[in-house]
């Protein structure tokens, strides 16, 4: 099993990497967001990595983290979800984004990642509910889950990358007060990304 890749970028497209380690490409499948997070071409990474054998195929996928690898586990252990499934729900949405929405039945939401009705909807919540709640994401933004998204919203809008936003949001939460107004995380998470 190979759990984790550490190596050089020398390819990097929305969903797929390759990482040269000692002279050897491997072709990695990550989701769109975990692709954003990484760093330019030609720059060290380390990712988590899952390999998974088929009748006619072994395909290595990465992860910016455990949790992401966590989570793409319970994913692919959903009748109806495989590999590809579960990196287009990982595309959509980030792990904490996806953690509260089958935490708080939010269906709806989840009918709008890509290949996902409500019946795997409904299988999503009641198959992963108590499994996804133990899972930690490390960051605060869980308990401020709708400011933070739109605090990150904002962000973009204005034309931060959604991994710079991700990043400043976090850091305005976890240094501010418990009751913090949404335009108090905008101001705090702006002077992080400047900075």
């Amino acid at each position: 099993m190979i759990a984790q890749i550490s190596g050089i970028l020398v390819q990097k497209n929305p969903t797929e990497i390759v990482v040269d380690c000692g002279g050897v490409g491997y072709q990695l499948f990550v989701s769109v967001i975990a692709s954003n997070k990484l760093n330019n071409i030609g720059d060290k990474v380390i990712l988590k990595t899952l390999l998974i054998h088929r009748e006619d195929a072994m395909q290595l996928y990465g992860f910016y983290d455990d949790t992401e690898r966590e989570v793409f586990k319970l994913l692919i252990s959903i009748s109806g979800i495989g590999p590809k499934s579960a990196l287009a729900i990982l595309s959509s949405m980030d792990v904490s984004e996806l953690r509260q929405a089958i935490i708080n039945n939010n269906l709806l939401l989840l009918q709008k990642m890509p290949g996902i009705g409500k019946k795997t909807a409904e299988r999503l919540v009641i198959e992963l509910k108590d499994k996804i709640i133990k899972i930690d994401t490390g960051t605060e933004i869980d308990n401020h889950n709708a400011l933070a998204q739109e605090a990150i919203a904002a962000l973009v809008v204005l034309g931060y990358n959604r991994a710079v936003a991700e990043k400043a949001v976090r850091k305005a939460i976890t240094s501010s007060s418990e009751n913090i107004s949404i335009e108090e995380i905008i101001r705090l998470s702006l002077k992080f990304a400047l900075g």
